[in-house]
């Protein structure tokens, strides 16, 4: 399968280990022992978050995107979610592709989703890739998310658009590309109201950060300026609890990095890669 841009692409779906079925995209490198990067996107979106970061990444590795549970194709299946339940989706994926290791890349939940897996799963991680997220949405986080989740099931997530939309996106970037910023708001509010609202719980109820200081694989943290949703003083909490972890501030940029500076995002990667396995991949 090709995604339009040359790139061979296999879509699949693995198992859970609960029955659960993941969907996600394997982009193959053709050359054996290429480095293996897990790509994880955030709340209420799916693996289209990585469209602009992907075609800049596969000269570097193998990839593969996931949609999380309750999101894009994965099943639509019934919460609760809990943050250690996504963890462990990833490892099934990787075990549904035959990879024993990978780099973890996450964007937002996405990231608290990677921190989970390596705090479950330390031997099968390579390296991390924490963007625009946090460990710890802080003390009132669990009412917070929860009044979201319940205006999403009582109003429609079309209620909740403009505010996500400025959140995240910066001024300019709306300005300049409505295609990209309409995508990705179609995505959002075509949700499914039970899974958004079970995962919204889920990001109310995580705390990672006791297990920042157990990490031993090179970490990239990676943030927006202009992040009021994970802003860069929880960027920062990230770094200085992780001990091999580099900070990178974008100028201007807010919370889906991803998607509004795929260059830099991509090359914060490819430098990730380098870290981990000790050449800079070409």
């Amino acid at each position: 399968m090709d995604s339009g841009s040359g790139m061979a692409v296999e879509h699949r779906k693995a198992r859970m280990r609960d029955g659960v079925s993941a969907a996600y995209s394997r982009y193959p490198k053709a050359i054996d022992n290429s480095p293996r990067i897990v790509l994880i996107h955030s709340l209420a979106l799916d693996r289209s978050v990585w469209d602009d970061v992907l075609p800049r990444l596969t000269a570097h590795g193998e990839i593969i995107a996931v949609d999380c549970r309750g999101h894009g194709l994965s099943d639509h299946a019934p919460g609760p979610y809990s943050i250690e339940m996504m963890g462990h989706d990833i490892a099934d994926v990787l075990d549904d592709a035959g990879w024993h290791e990978a780099i973890i890349v996450g964007c937002s939940m996405g990231g608290c989703v990677a921190q989970a897996f390596a705090a479950q799963y330390p031997q099968r991680l390579r390296g991390l890739g924490l963007i625009d997220t946090t460990a710890w949405y802080g003390t009132g986080a669990p009412a917070t998310w929860r009044k979201r989740a319940a205006t999403a099931q009582a109003e429609g997530l079309r209620g909740l658009a403009d505010f996500q939309v400025t959140r995240w996106f910066g001024d300019r970037f709306r300005k300049e590309n409505p295609d990209r910023v309409k995508a990705a708001m179609e995505v959002f509010t075509g949700n499914d109201l039970d899974c958004y609202a079970a995962t919204c719980v889920m990001l109310g109820d995580a705390d990672l950060r006791r297990f920042l200081p157990k990490i031993k694989a090179p970490v990239a943290v990676i943030v927006g300026e202009e992040d009021y949703a994970t802003p860069v003083d929880a960027a920062r909490e990230l770094q200085h609890a992780i001990k091999d972890a580099t900070l990178t501030v974008l100028p201007g940029a807010r919370h889906l990095t991803p998607i509004e500076c795929p260059d830099a995002v991509a090359a914060k990667i490819v430098d990730l890669i380098g870290r981990v396995y000790g050449t800079h991949s070409p």
